[in-house]
């Protein structure tokens, strides 16, 4: 489960770089130096650029496993498109030739559109927009997009052996252009079909009646359902019809579904595994070797087992079908990694919020039937990113707290991270971009937000991460999956309003978490704030609220709004045609955090499908259309990107012969060469 940055952030990401120099195009930039983030813009996107500190301290051994590992979460970048869509590698194919190979005029405004819906499409690894999920289009006309393909050479194109060149043309043009063609990656409609009507490719040819029904069955019909050891049924698999019309699975692992990618992941983690830290990380990347060339989920909770237990190791990564925000029935798992290595002073305070775990369970809000009676396992620490690939590349989380399956979280716990550098690139990029003058109430929220909101913003993430999706637990027989498209937006309403109500407990003064009494309250204005209303800036005119992430926090600021009206403790403030946010009793919002913690920990324990729906519906996805309006109105002349992602290092090998002698991080600002470069050394799936 993961903390995505912008609704954590609250100010959108914009920002002034920190530059006061160029330099090289590779060059390595000490720690105590200016350092670039911002390098690239298009669309509505901002690409950064994150720094990896300390990285000399770490031991040759250590670099040469990051290295590993960074090529194995590199290999498995053909996944993620095909996932989110089934011609999106065909569609990608595509335009990289075009991009490499084009003979005509690349200086003109035609080609700059084309260029930007490039990157578009790099940037959300397919067609449809990372956070609306709608399909999106390249600004330019048909008739230029069929010049292109006809001043670029034949050979390079995807293009099927019994097909001519023209045929070519017609097919790919009406992908790209088509709003009939897969209009929406994961449809959220209850009236509607939501596998049928759902571009991602986790189905095919079956309706989402059959896939509840198959999937009934498998579980009805397994032993494993009954013990306390439930495995994730359909993670890694898409769903079918066979030739006799049977519903069946087929796996992702080698010699299956995306077999020829993963044999190249696990090239590279058996290389990891030879330079492991400790036994026990060799242990458990050998173990998730046998679950990639098997595809058994029972070896997936294995290793999953074995990965929360290495607390020592100071390298760590995810690897794997983990997340299922881009499932419609919140089942099936997209690829993902990062690769990290544990930032040693920052992780003092997560340290310090384990060792109080329990305590923080045993004061919970929550009814005590949905407590866990004794919290194990509970390991949090503060990361240096080193590489991210598939779904965290280039958006990535600010944290993450995995594994997911609740009966391991129970008995074994489990692991939360928070970025360190990845939200400070995020903070150091959005300095001074004008949203506080223009949306905050009064400067008295503006110096609030100055004095206290880094630091936390950081704790709240940690309070996330670290104890707020391990929180709770779920009644015997209950799973997640009875909240099915609900699911991921409650699971992260949960965990932010354990972290909102904590944080401004007396307790993180007294653990020396926060330096004083007043610093929660620049966290509290700004999750309002943003629920209420800079969120959606990054949601079209006349649209829903869609994703899962934006849903949550909707949910909450409008929930307590709602909720508070008699003691007014949230107000909307006109002035000179403009609305504004006002806290009037932050204790007593706190108190409705808790209050709705309560109920939704109920909900998630439960399995209660017709109460996620009701509060999701009714507080997560409606808009205002005026407010609305004028939210776009007012950021429009700040020219501020709502989206941010990010490049990654590049890691050089110093040799002597054969034997690494060192390995150096190099940090370009080039995304459309990253880019290029990855499609030509990391494109292992055939094109179907």
């Amino acid at each position: 489960m993961r903390n995505i940055v912008i609704g954590m952030m609250s100010l959108i990401i914009l920002g002034v770089s920190c530059n006061s120099g160029k330099k090289s195009q590779e060059e390595s930039i000490p720690k105590n130096e200016n350092f670039e983030f911002v390098v690239d813009r298009f669309g509505d996107v901002e690409i950064m650029r994150y720094r990896l500190d300390d990285w000399d301290e770490l031991s040759l051994k250590q670099k040469e496993l990051i290295y590993y590992l960074s090529e194995a979460a590199l290999c498995g970048r053909d996944i993620i498109f095909d996932q989110n869509g089934k011609y999106n590698l065909l569609v990608k194919h595509t335009l990289e030739h075009i991009v490499n190979s084009y003979s005509g005029d690349t200086t003109t405004e035609e080609w700059h559109q084309f260029m930007d819906y490039v990157k578009r499409f790099w940037f959300s690894n397919g067609m449809h927009h990372h956070y609306s999920n709608d399909k999106f289009y390249p600004e330019i006309t048909q008739d230029y997009f069929e010049e292109l393909l006809d001043n670029t050479p034949e050979k390079g194109f995807p293009i099927e052996n019994d097909k001519s060149f023209a045929d070519f043309k017609k097919r790919i043009t009406e992908i790209i252009f088509s709003p009939k063609i897969e209009p929406v990656k994961i449809c959220q409609d209850v009236k509607k079909d939501l596998v049928a009507n759902s571009a991602v490719n986790f189905y095919e040819g079956v309706t989402q009646k059959e896939v509840e029904q198959f999937y009934a069955k498998q579980k009805k019909n397994s032993d494993l359902v009954l013990k306390e050891t439930p495995i994730s049924f359909g993670l890694n698999t898409k769903v079918v019809k066979n030739e006799k019309g049977e519903v069946v699975e087929l796996p992702w692992k080698v010699g299956g579904l995306y077999g020829q990618a993963i044999e190249k992941v696990v090239y590279w983690l058996e290389k990891a595994a030879a330079v492991a830290e400790n036994k026990a990380q060799k242990t458990h990347i050998l173990k998730l070797i046998e679950y990639y060339q098997t595809g058994d989920l029972k070896i997936w909770d294995d290793y999953n087992v074995l990965w929360v237990q290495d607390v020592k190791s100071r390298v760590d990564y995810v690897n794997g079908f983990i997340e299922v925000y881009t499932d419609p029935l919140g089942q099936k798992a997209t690829w993902e990694a990062v690769v990290n290595y544990k930032d040693l002073d920052n992780s003092k305070r997560t340290e310090l919020i384990s060792e109080n775990a329990q305590w923080f369970e045993d004061n919970s809000p929550v009814d005590i039937l949905y407590k866990k009676k004794e919290v194990k396992g509970v390991v949090a620490k503060v990361i240096t990113v080193a590489h991210l690939g598939g779904e965290c590349y280039p958006a990535t989380p600010i944290g993450i707290n995995l594994p997911n399956a609740n009966w391991i979280r129970k008995q074994h716990g489990s692991k939360s991270v928070t970025m360190e550098n990845i939200m400070y690139a995020y903070d150091r990029a959005r300095m001074k971009n004008g949203t506080a003058e223009e949306f905050y109430f009064s400067e008295k929220e503006i110096q609030l937000v100055q004095k206290y909101g880094y630091d936390a913003d950081n704790l709240q993430v940690d309070l996330h991460e670290c104890l707020g999706h391990g929180s709770g637990q779920m009644l015997p027989g209950i799973s997640d999956g009875m909240l099915k498209n609900y699911h991921s937006a409650i699971e992260e309403t949960r965990a932010d309003l354990f972290s909102l109500y904590y944080i401004a407990d007396p307790k993180m003064v007294e653990l020396g978490l926060l330096p004083d009494a007043e610093a929660f309250k620049a966290t509290y204005y700004k999750y309002i704030l943003n629920g209420m209303m800079l969120q959606l800036n990054r949601i079209e005119l006349g649209e829903d609220i869609k994703q899962a992430h934006m849903r949550n926090r909707a949910i909450i600021a409008n929930w307590c709004y709602e909720q508070g009206v008699e003691k007014n403790v949230i107000e909307k403030i006109e002035r000179n045609g403009k609305t504004y946010i006002k806290i009037n009793d932050y204790q007593e919002l706190r108190k409705l955090f808790a209050r709705l913690l309560a109920e939704v920990q109920k909900i998630k324990s439960t399995g209660d499908y017709e109460a996620a729906k009701t509060l999701v519906e009714n507080y997560g996805v409606k808009i205002d259309p005026d407010l609305h309006k004028q939210v776009k109105e007012r950021f429009k002349p700040l020219n501020i990107a709502p989206y941010g992602g990010f490049i990654n290092p590049v890691f050089v090998l110093k040799k002597d012969g054969e034997k690494i002698t060192d390995i150096q991080v190099q940090y370009p600002r080039d995304y459309t060469r990253q880019m290029l470069d990855y499609a030509k050394k990391y494109s292992y799936l055939p094109i179907n």
